[in-house]
């Protein structure tokens, strides 16, 4: 619906049904953040605008639906526990996009559950992306073509 690329997310919606905050990557961490909340409650504003930078994105095109397709094709696969059609459909999906975070996180969560306990390990998290990124790209600079069927290297 939004087209969110990121978690948390942060959705203000009032008595009435209207949304009066969204926000990508929202952090109750971040005083800005927090601010925009304390703000709707009191009253003081009603609504708050983020950059759109931090807004869901409002990409369209085939290589998103297909992106968004693998997804939930690779999230029924892990829902009847056939981890490795998921993670095949998981990893060309976020071939095809490769800023979705909910996509990613769903593969490390089937591929690394010890991950995803009680505890988050954002460390680990920021390590993987960046190991992640830098394979992706080196695929993405030999030619990799995505496309119904999967993600290849050309002659692969």
């Amino acid at each position: 619906m939004f087209q969110f690329k990121k978690i948390p997310n942060g959705i203000f919606i009032d008595e009435e049904g209207t949304i009066r905050l969204l926000k990508e990557g929202f952090d109750v961490a971040d005083p800005a953040d927090v601010k925009a909340v304390e703000q709707l409650i009191s009253g003081e504003a009603e609504t708050v605008n983020f950059d759109k930078s931090h807004n869901g994105s409002q990409e369209t095109g085939l290589e998103l639906q297909l992106a968004q397709t693998k997804y939930k094709l690779g999230m029924e696969y892990a829902r009847q526990k056939r981890d490795t059609e998921a993670l095949k459909e998981l990893d060309d999906a976020v071939l095809l996009d490769p800023d979705n975070f909910t996509i990613r996180k769903q593969r490390w969560q089937i591929r690394f559950p010890e991950k995803f306990g009680s505890e988050i390990d954002f460390d680990w998290q920021q390590e993987q992306l960046q190991k992640e990124k830098k394979q992706e790209d080196l695929h993405r600079s030999q030619g990799l073509v995505c496309g119904p069927d999967g993600c290849f290297l050309p002659g692969s």
